[in-house]
């Protein structure tokens, strides 16, 4: 790979796609599917949908590990939606329900949730506990650069 260029992995299909950096903000699409490769919101990911965008994409991925019975986590879910929108193409921003992923929770020693973990090249660099507002993790993210 090249200095001026990332990979990306499409939301859509998986696909791998090859963009250059200048050309983040022009809404690439992706070359198999056709599709916005950024939506504007968190993707909902499964197990083989995180290691693909983890493993794969050269952007930094912002993944909240949650739980549908979690208060606080669906109390901050709105927050991290418009964080999505406020972070793309910097960052892709994800969702990994840990009820129904509960190998990759204990692989990351979720302990508590919600819990926010920033990965870059496949590997984890930062993570916080707890809810936070927008501006929070918007600010939180941008920090961990």
């Amino acid at each position: 790979m090249s200095n001026d260029s990332l990979h990306l992995v499409c939301p859509h299909c998986a696909a791998v796609n090859r963009i250059p950096s200048a050309r983040l903000a022009d809404t690439p699409t992706c070359g198999k599917c056709r599709q916005p490769l950024f939506t504007a919101k968190p993707l909902e990911l499964d197990a083989a949908s995180f290691e693909r965008h983890i493993g794969r994409s050269d952007l930094p991925v912002l993944v909240d590990f949650w739980a549908p019975w979690c208060a606080p986590c669906r109390s901050m879910a709105p927050a991290f939606a418009a964080a999505a929108a406020q972070l793309e193409p910097e960052f892709r921003l994800a969702k990994l329900d840990t009820e129904a992923e509960p190998a990759i929770a204990a692989r990351f020693a979720i302990r508590s949730i919600p819990t926010l973990i920033l990965f870059r090249g496949g590997r984890e660099i930062a993570r916080q506990s707890g809810a936070l507002d927008t501006a929070s993790i918007v600010r939180w993210a941008r920090s961990q650069r």
